[in-house]
């Protein structure tokens, strides 16, 4: 009998148990991925070795019990926790936003992120917290900010996704410029300080900030697939959704709200980190397609190992020498996405 000829709820469950063993699948490459990055590094550290330690932490010595406690693991989870928020954020926004090229970036967050960071450190002296709280504080502040007055201006204009988009790219123009001014009235130790921050970085990972990322995104996770029907009848069109009983305007903003609150706070420890929000939902979408409830969590799981598979290469394309992550992503998130546009045909 061929597929066609199958009864129809038959194919819906074949369908179900296939997109089932692809998020099956993805979990495993995703947990090689992180094995593969605990074993990387310079240290010269064996996976062997690694695991033990962790089992065994009196094994180790006190230099190999830092490299693997303090460096290793923090960074390989923060690359799980970040990639992850990153690719749910952008599934969520390309529904709501119904625009392809959405991501976490579109409504401006990672630059008003970033001017956050920025004030942070050129007026740290003025202030009496430490760096490595004030900057993470000052980055969550203005990512969340800037949302806030996106949907602000997004509701007094009564414009849907196509307004705040619009009002997304405007601002981050003028977020960039104001980075752009801070660059140039800094010091040299805060310019340093602000370029380095700005190319994305997972050598501030630790394990109390990896714990913090993860809450947000477990509870913004169980949110958003609460949302999964809703955000699929959406995928039909704003007015198929209306009919079907889906207030489209208060499910645009408390996602957008969300994924702020997901973003800012990934975002806030780790500095501009691009691509992985745009390209993650698109290849879960050619592997599980719309059904947001499979969508969601695939969209998770390939954010999580892009950026996992990128905090390895940013260990061994030049030995000895860690790569800022965002430059890698950048370098190769865009390949990937213009062969991913090339092999749809007909448009992303």
């Amino acid at each position: 009998m061929k597929p066609d000829d199958l009864p129809l709820a038959l194919r819906y469950r074949r369908h179900n148990r296939g997109r089932l063993a692809v998020l099956g699948g993805l979990a495993l490459l995703l947990a090689a991925s992180f094995l593969f990055d605990l074993s990387s590094g310079p240290a010269g550290l064996s996976l062997g070795s690694v695991l033990h330690g962790l089992w065994q932490p009196a094994s180790l010595d006190a230099a190999q019990r830092v490299i693997v406690f303090d460096v290793r693991l923090p960074y390989a989870l923060m690359a799980l926790v970040v990639g992850a928020a990153l690719g749910l954020g952008g599934a969520q926004m390309q529904t709501v936003l119904n625009n392809p090229l959405a991501s976490p970036f579109t409504l401006g967050l990672a630059a008003a992120a970033t001017l956050g960071a920025s004030l942070a450190i050129v007026f740290q002296h003025l202030q009496p917290l430490p760096a490595n709280l004030l900057v993470p504080l000052a980055a969550f502040a203005c990512a969340l900010g800037v949302t806030g007055l996106i949907l602000l201006l997004s509701r007094w204009h009564g414009g849907g996704g196509a307004t705040l988009v619009l009002f997304g790219i405007a601002l981050l123009f003028a977020l960039e410029a104001l980075v752009w001014l801070l660059q140039f009235l800094a010091e040299a130790n805060a310019l340093e300080q602000i370029v380095f921050w700005s190319m994305g970085s997972l050598a501030r990972a630790s394990l109390q900030h990896v714990g913090l990322i993860g809450v947000a995104l477990a509870l913004c996770f169980t949110l958003a697939m609460r949302r999964a029907w809703a955000l699929t009848l959406l995928r039909g069109g704003e007015t198929h959704a209306a009919s079907l009983g889906v207030n489209v305007a208060r499910l645009r903003a408390i996602t957008l709200v969300e994924v702020s609150l997901m973003t800012a706070a990934a975002l806030a420890f780790v500095g501009t980190i691009g691509f992985v929000g745009l390209v993650g939902p698109h290849i879960a979408r050619l592997l599980v397609g719309e059904q947001h409830r499979f969508l969601l969590p695939a969209s998770l799981l390939c954010g999580a190992l892009m950026l996992s598979l990128a905090s390895i290469a940013s260990k061994t394309i030049v030995p000895g020498l860690i790569i800022p992550i965002g430059i890698v992503t950048a370098l190769v998130g865009v390949p990937v996405f213009i062969a991913l546009i090339l092999s749809r045909k007909g448009g992303v």
